[in-house]
């Protein structure tokens, strides 16, 4: 088996990670530890359940750790909307790691989609 660093999609969440690192510097110092914080947390997290996941001995365990990827990926989207809507980034601060987000979205998806099909075989 592989290592997880080879899989393209966490490649991409790494990358994403470190464009969210940048803006986050970007933000009030009153959120350093809050809205900053939990930004930093559910970016680490893609990445670190995608390489946890591919770990796992078990199809069932892989689908999970995915899951919970595409969640930290969903969460993460909604705290960079919320950094426009409040006025701390622009929609084209944002624009990359949409983005990236998106691209990520879709591969987790089809990650999923394959990990069920191999649960249905014998």
């Amino acid at each position: 088996m592989f290592s997880y660093s080879q899989l393209l999609v966490w490649q991409k969440a790494m990358d994403v990670t470190a464009v969210v690192y940048r803006l986050v510097r970007q933000l009030p110092k009153e959120e350093l530890y809050a809205l900053s914080d939990q930004m930093r947390r559910c970016a680490v997290s893609i990445p670190s359940n995608i390489a946890e996941g591919h770990t796992r001995h078990s199809v069932s365990e892989y689908t999970h750790f995915i899951s919970i990827a595409q969640g930290s990926r969903a969460e993460l989207e909604t705290q960079l909307l919320l950094c426009v809507r409040v006025g701390y980034l622009s929609s084209a601060d944002i624009e990359q790691a949409m983005s990236m987000l998106e691209e990520i979205g879709k591969m987790l998806s089809a990650i999923t989609t394959k990990l069920r099909t191999k649960k249905l075989t014998p």
